[in-house]
């Protein structure tokens, strides 16, 4: 069976310039617990399309103990919400998240629960 069909032409509109000033780039790094966090997810999806073989062998790469790599790790249990605000972080708001703070309320297994833990500790 054959069908024939002809598409129609889609014009494509011109490229339009606009008279608005550009968005600043942020100036220095970002915050260390964003960057951990952005290293969690890029970690965890070599082990998943299996670049590596597991996380042993990961933490090898890295030259880190296992123990390192499964406290980095466990930052991915944050409440998507969460990792989002962390992954955003302004270099002046990461002094009030740390490490430790984070990895305690990726601990709780409820997101509802992390959500209160962590306006705690923004809060403090």
């Amino acid at each position: 069976m054959k069908i024939e069909f002809t598409v129609p032409f889609r014009r494509v509109p011109a490229p339009r310039t606009l008279l608005v000033e550009p968005v600043p780039e942020p100036q220095g790094r970002p915050p260390r617990i964003a960057r951990l966090l952005a290293l969690a997810h890029k970690l965890d999806a070599l082990v998943r399309t299996g670049k590596i073989s597991g996380y042993v062998e990961l933490a090898r790469l890295g030259h880190i103990s296992p123990a390192r790599l499964t406290q980095i790790m466990v930052l991915l249990h944050l409440e998507p919400s969460i990792q989002e605000y962390v992954l955003f972080l302004s270099v002046a708001d990461a002094r009030f998240v740390t490490e430790l703070g984070l990895r305690k309320i990726a601990r709780e297994p409820r997101w509802d629960h992390q959500l209160t833990l962590f306006d705690e500790l923004l809060k403090k």
